[in-house]
């Protein structure tokens, strides 16, 4: 089985029409194949994604990072990270996900460090995540990072059960 390089993928940070649903349609294929998530799972993200359109994401606030397979930056969606307004000085870490052929190569490192910045940049003070305990990997990952976990609790609203797990990061006031 072969690996795939960093140079077949593209981040991209402007937002596009259509990349609503090719990120719920990532997410659902994904967490689907991986946890046997059922259409909750969907209709969550879905509804999350429209929520903050509404609010004005990504044009007044916030960021996003939607890796593509492809060098022009115009093929499928293999990953996906947000950075959402939630009140002022808070924001949240949203659809933080990467296709299995992209783990392990430190792209998601690099992603989350480019979101910090931008977090600060924004003036945000604390950054909110939800994860559940599954993703290892990604609840290092977050740790290094500085957050830490807030609370947890055992849930099976999207099929399986799971241990859902929020994190918090305080960032700190630059001058």
């Amino acid at each position: 089985m072969g690996t795939t390089s960093l140079t077949d993928f593209v981040v991209r940070r402007e937002w596009r029409r259509g990349d609503a649903q090719a990120i719920i349609d990532f997410q659902d294929r994904l967490y689907g194949a991986e946890h046997g998530f059922h259409d909750g799972f969907r209709a969550e993200v879905s509804g999350s994604i429209h929520d903050m359109l509404a609010s004005g994401w990504p044009t007044r606030s916030g960021a996003v990072w939607l890796v593509e397979m492809g060098p022009d930056g115009h093929g499928e969606l293999a990953g996906s990270l947000a950075l959402t307004r939630e009140r002022p000085g808070a924001g949240r870490v949203r659809w933080f996900a990467l296709a299995p052929e992209l783990r392990g190569q430190r792209l998601g490192r690099s992603l989350l460090s480019e979101l910090l910045v931008e977090a600060r940049a924004e003036g945000v003070q604390q950054l909110e995540l939800s994860t559940f305990s599954a993703l290892r990997t990604a609840a290092h990952l977050y740790r290094q990072a500085g957050f830490r976990l807030v609370s947890e609790r055992e849930t099976d609203k999207w099929g399986p059960p799971i241990v859902w797990q929020q994190y918090e990061l305080r960032l700190p006031y630059l001058y």
